[in-house]
């Protein structure tokens, strides 16, 4: 399933039947071999806007998975890199990707850290949050912040609706609802749950003051709005 060294569809299914934390724990030998691994080209272009802002001190990579932003941390920052993630197997795997890193298993919506923290970053993690998550979610990285600390993300658009990928994002959605629904142990995962507007505000109400940065490397739409946006959010 999507290259030679990837899953198979029946350890996909068995992945989408586990919980979250059992489902990564499954997939991560092949994870970086999957589309759910953040493409290079995202962690260049949010390497490339943070480093105008930089250097850093401490970082932290929330939701860490195999490690792939350490790689922009790494480059941003002058002191220690921690990775935070809640699958023990991913973790392994970012271990022997990284070394050198520092590596916690902790669940994000309770962090075990207070104030360590110039800069965070997280990528592709935040659809196995629910909404009524995201306060305790970003009071966590909060305090996990110095004071004036940065927690930086992408956020690419929505589809418009009615297209192609407004629908298959939809349907995924849907059906994710409808297997939570009949099955236990629940897998967290949905795409149309992370709105930009409802994020900005959860933010500020957790103390944060949020900006945005285009990231012009994935153009724009045919309206003119961004394809992807940088969420720069400095505890206040």
């Amino acid at each position: 399933m999507f290259s030679p060294q990837g899953p198979t569809a029946r350890e996909l299914a068995a992945q989408a039947l586990s919980s979250v934390e059992r489902g990564y724990d499954l997939l991560a030998p092949s994870f970086d071999h999957t589309p759910f691994r953040t493409p290079e080209r995202v962690l260049d272009a949010t390497g490339r806007a943070l480093a105008r802002l930089g250097p850093f001190g401490a970082g932290l990579d929330l939701c860490c998975g195999t490690g792939a932003g350490m790689g922009v941390l790494r480059q941003l920052c002058v002191g220690p890199v921690t990775g935070v993630d809640f699958s023990a197997g991913m973790l392994a795997r970012a271990r022997e990707a990284h070394p050198g890193g520092r590596w916690v298993r902790a669940d994000a919506r309770a962090l075990p850290f207070d104030g360590g923290f110039d800069v965070a970053v997280s990528f592709g993690a935040f659809g196995h949050f629910l909404p009524a998550e995201r306060p305790a979610l970003f009071a966590g990285v909060r305090r996990a912040l110095a004071p004036g600390g940065l927690f930086a993300f992408p956020v690419g658009a929505p589809p418009p609706p009615g297209s192609a990928w407004w629908w298959a994002l939809a349907g995924f959605d849907a059906a994710m609802r409808v297997r939570n629904a009949l099955w236990r142990p629940r897998f967290v995962m949905y795409y149309r749950t992370f709105p930009l507007p409802a994020v900005r505000a959860d933010l500020a109400a957790a103390g944060f003051a949020v900006e945005t940065a285009v990231l012009e490397e994935f153009g724009r739409r045919p309206d003119g709005s961004p394809r992807c946006r940088l969420v720069l959010a400095r505890r206040a």
